[in-house]
């Protein structure tokens, strides 16, 4: 008499744990190419810049390292948080509580584990995290449209026009490293990881506020469309724990500044605040039509990059990926364009916003591999040559 087809016996936890190396290694090799790619495009960029570091007569480590926001990481990494600094500006004070504290909570853990240098400390942190969001990267690209797309969009991730702070003591690869793989993991519907990296990724910015409200988007629609799923306690785990960062570390600081909007006071004397794009809109007239704006290259590009987010993001709503990854999207460039000041800086805060290159990584997986092969080299020398201008050149912090 014939039998069924057997039934795949379930898995034990500690089954699953036993086989989590196999299943990493299998993924690891997937993502091969991609990781050859992104770092291959890196060290390009590195190289150039050490090449215009011996012609400037400066440092590559230390500026890489020890400069701008970096100092105030290892500050933090070194003597916790306490450093106030009066600005130039008149009513403008600097405070280190505006720096969230994972980056530099890691930084000093691995100075004391290794024993390192502080600076190099913070090195090895973020590109250790760049690693770990171009693979990630990767995972997000592969699910959505395969394993070519995938490869592309950690490459162009690697040689976007700031990709230079991807190599610096910054928090923002490893803010994107965690939204990255939480974003991977609500795809697949691995809850309490996606809660998990989303609540440390609150740890690492201001704008990580992004994925919390990506995970609580996937979350709410998995509640609302199958009675199966709200009875999964991991689905609501992953909705408690997805916000408990960001809204942790600024509960803290509301404690210690004197109520719960004391984060935002601190924001406000950097001279940061959200109106919604108005002081945008008044600087980019500004750049272009103010004679007595100085021309600054920097300026230029954020503007340029500024406008290309906005078309990238038009193009990705017209793809319609899954509603997290949009969410995730809106919200990064929402508070990257509406908030005012540090004009300079805005493709910086949009570097964790690499969903939207996903148009972009489509129309160059499907090309023909020529165009691809011209394409991209090209962009990585602009990239390598800009960073290398942010670095040493330019006035303001990449």
């Amino acid at each position: 008499m014939p039998t069924g087809p057997a039934v795949a016996k379930p898995l034990s936890g500690e089954e699953r744990i036993a086989r989590l190396p196999h299943r990493v290694r299998g993924a690891l090799r997937r993502a091969a190419p991609a990781l050859v790619l992104y770092a291959t495009a890196r060290l390009v960029g590195l190289a150039v810049a050490a090449a215009v570091a011996s012609r400037a007569h400066r440092p590559l480590w230390i500026t890489l390292g020890d400069s701008w926001d970096s100092k105030w990481y290892a500050g933090i990494a070194q003597h916790g948080y306490g450093t106030t600094i009066a600005g130039r500006t008149p009513g403008f004070t600097y405070n280190d509580l505006a720096f969230f504290p994972l980056y530099p909570a890691l930084q000093r853990t691995l100075a004391t584990l290794i024993p390192l240098h502080m600076t190099v400390a913070g090195l090895v942190v973020a590109w250790l995290s760049a690693f770990a969001a171009a693979w990630g990267i990767y995972a997000v690209g592969e699910g959505l449209h395969g394993r070519r797309t995938g490869i592309v969009l950690a490459l162009l991730w690697g040689i976007l026009p700031h990709a230079v702070v991807e190599t610096m003591a910054y928090s923002e690869s490893l803010m994107t490293a965690l939204s990255a793989w939480s974003l991977y993991a609500v795809l697949t519907r691995r809850w309490l990881w996606a809660g998990a990296l989303a609540l440390l990724a609150g740890l690492t910015r201001p704008n990580a506020v992004a994925v919390a409200m990506a995970v609580l988007c996937a979350a709410g629609l998995a509640l609302r469309r199958s009675r199966r799923d709200r009875r999964d306690w991991r689905i609501w785990a992953s909705a408690a724990l997805a916000p408990l960062g960001w809204l942790g570390y600024l509960s803290w600081v509301g404690s210690r500044s004197g109520g719960p909007l004391g984060y935002f006071k601190i924001q406000q004397g950097w001279g940061s605040r959200f109106d919604f794009g108005v002081s945008e809109l008044r600087f980019l007239k500004g750049v272009f039509t103010d004679r007595d704006t100085p021309p600054h290259l920097a300026y230029y590009m954020g503007a340029a990059v500024v406008f290309a987010g906005l078309a990238a993001l038009v193009l990705l709503v017209l793809d319609r990926p899954p509603l997290p990854v949009l969410v995730y999207s809106i919200v990064l460039v929402a508070i990257a364009i509406g908030g005012s000041k540090f004009y300079a800086c805005k493709p910086r805060f949009l570097l964790p916003a690499f969903p939207l290159m996903l148009p972009a990584a489509i129309a160059l997986a499907r090309a023909r591999p020529r165009t691809t092969a011209v394409l991209l080299p090209a962009i990585a020398v602009v990239s390598a040559a800009y960073g290398a201008y942010s670095l040493f050149y330019a006035d303001t912090a990449p």
